[in-house]
């Protein structure tokens, strides 16, 4: 009978990133001491879409629809952060009916956003039933959208200085029925999930993240406020009109993945209130600052009150951007969503930062889950709440920086090749120059360096090295025979330790025999060519290396000898 054998060495498993539970293209590779997590490393770098540099080549109208891809769940912030930084970069006011209308729509995408967290975290865990009762509410939200913007998940709904359109007729109303009916739902969540036994079982005192830890790692939002900080932009930078309600911070204590759950619940409480009073209290006026749109051509005088009034041909909006930077943070669902921004009098950013509060939250997940059981990662994932759309953007740079590394052992020879040739046309002219005593290229720049560099420069970007009627492989193979004969050379000459010459006899004239045969690749080249003048140009090529080059070596060489005897 074959009994197994128990292994005690570690084991690593591969997780993700084509797997539901990891919320996106997330892959983690986690080291494993049977059931207990010893290590992981999340890889990322799937998702990669160079937001960051489409920006600074666009407009901010023109990059606008681009945006709600960080965040595809609150595609609300991602727009409101990119109007809010050229608006304070600027100056530029918002009315007040456009900034009531704002929060509105943030709010409800704040909604929509803890909705899509809740079903698949408790999916995560092993309840199947809120993940369906969480669509239901869902696209009530989303029908609410879908009549104000058109759209009903990439809105392209903010404008610099307001919004696109105005609320349609009867949209509060609806709106109002939805929070009522919302409220009763929050309920039904709270009776089903919150006290449930296998739920707490899961979540409470997994993946405790303490007030000091919270800040050290720089997390934000419901992270945050979950281990007892009350820390909320809204409240904080009291930006658009959030001053002017009445609510309350949501927070915990305890820093757990129960607490995040309750933070969450708690804010879509408290994001019922804030729209419902922004509903009662909406003033009326302009949705949008149109005194600060500034337009590329000018309108034909006689058709202008006629096609802005009546026909609605209104030019998209540049807006040339001061030279100053400054940084802009909102409270989005998942944290601060943030933007620095630096303008340079032109209508495309100079330099477009942004600060996803996925990414920076996701960092403390490989020390949530060391020493705690292989489930736990589930519920400490779906807990920290990330969207690979807004994290994964950053890693492209490893990528790069990876392939850098990669061709650095490639790139130094040719680079060691090419300052080597530079150096010995330097040193050619240097010596011809002061042979025929004249004043040489050693005036061109310090020391003749620039000399060399353009010979170098002017042989490498000629338009065609190649003859046009010449035999192309024995006109190529001519140079390659000339130069791998000396580098052959190194190569047999008899090296001691330390590259020391082991007998400077023999080294010598193997060196001098084996290179004698470049004159033949000049030879080769100059036939190779088809033109006579080439080929002359060959032969006194050849015939100057062997009649003065090799025997002024081998002069040198037998002084040399002699001196060292």
């Amino acid at each position: 009978m074959n009994v197994p054998a128990t292994r005690e060495d570690l084991m690593i498993v591969n997780m993700g990133p084509h797997h539901p539970s990891m919320h996106g293209v997330l892959r983690l590779i986690v080291t494993l001491d049977g059931e207990d997590v010893i290590d992981c490393e999340p890889i990322l770098g799937y998702l990669h879409r160079g937001m960051e540099k489409i920006a600074e080549n666009r407009t901010i109208i023109q990059y606008l629809p681009y945006v709600t891809r960080w965040d595809y769940l609150a595609t609300m912030f991602t727009e409101a952060i990119t109007v809010n930084a050229p608006e304070q970069l600027g100056n530029i006011q918002v009315p007040k009916r456009a900034s009531y209308i704002r929060v509105i729509m943030l709010e409800l995408s704040r909604i929509a956003s803890h909705l899509l967290w809740l079903g698949p975290f408790m999916a995560d865990i092993g309840a199947q039933t809120p993940f369906f009762y969480i669509f239901r509410e869902r696209e009530l939200v989303y029908d609410l959208f879908e009549a104000a913007t058109g759209m009903r998940m990439m809105h392209n709904y903010f404008r610099i200085g307001g919004v696109a359109a105005d609320l349609p007729y009867g949209w509060i109303d609806k709106c109002l029925d939805f929070c009522d009916y919302f409220l009763t739902g929050v309920s039904e969540y709270q009776k089903l999930i919150t006290r449930n036994p296998i739920f707490l079982e899961r979540v409470e005192g997994v993946g405790i993240i303490g007030v000091e830890e919270a800040i050290n790692w720089g997390l934000s939002g419901p992270m945050l406020r979950a281990s007892g900080i009350q820390w909320d932009l809204r409240k904080v930078d009291r930006y658009e009109c959030y001053d002017e309600f009445d609510w309350e911070v949501q927070w915990q204590k305890e820093g757990d993945s129960l607490s995040r759950y309750l933070v969450r619940i708690g804010e879509m409480v408290e994001s019922i209130k804030i729209i419902q009073q922004a509903l009662e209290g909406i003033p009326g006026g302009p949705y949008e600052n149109l005194e600060i749109r500034c337009f590329d051509r000018v309108r034909n005088p006689e058709l202008n009150d006629f096609d802005y009034r009546f026909i609605s041909k209104k030019p998209s909006p540049t807006f040339e951007l001061s030279k100053q930077e400054l940084y802009v943070r909102v409270e989005a669902p998942k944290g601060e969503l943030g933007v620095f921004l630096i303008g340079d009098q032109n209508v495309f950013p100079w330099r477009w930062k942004i600060r996803p509060p996925g990414f920076i939250n996701l960092q403390i997940l490989p020390q949530l889950v060391k020493r705690m059981k292989l489930a736990d990662i589930m519920t400490i994932l779906g807990s920290i709440d990330i969207i690979m759309g807004e994290v994964d953007r950053l890693e492209y740079l490893k990528e790069v920086y990876g392939m850098i590394w990669v061709l650095v052992p490639i790139l130094t020879p040719v680079l060691g090749i090419t300052i080597g040739v530079l150096a010995i046309v330097w040193l050619e002219r240097e010596i011809s120059a002061g042979i025929q005593q004249r004043i040489g290229p050693e005036y061109a720049g310090p020391l003749g360096i620039l000399q060399a560099l353009a010979d170098g420069t002017k042989l490498l970007f000629k338009e065609n090295l190649l003859p046009s009627r010449g035999d192309t492989r024995l006109f190529s193979i001519g140079p390659s025979i000339a130069v791998i004969s000396i580098l052959l050379s190194y190569l047999i000459i008899p090296f001691g330790s330390n590259l020391v010459l082991s007998d400077l006899n023999i080294g010598v004239f193997l060196w001098i025999a084996i290179s004698s045969i470049a004159p033949i690749g000049l030879l080769m080249s100059g036939y190779g060519s088809n033109n006579k003048y080439s080929f002359l140009g060959g032969l006194r090529a050849a015939a100057q290396s062997i009649s003065y080059e090799i025997p002024l070596t081998l002069c040198v060489l037998s002084i040399s000898l002699r001196a060292i005897r």
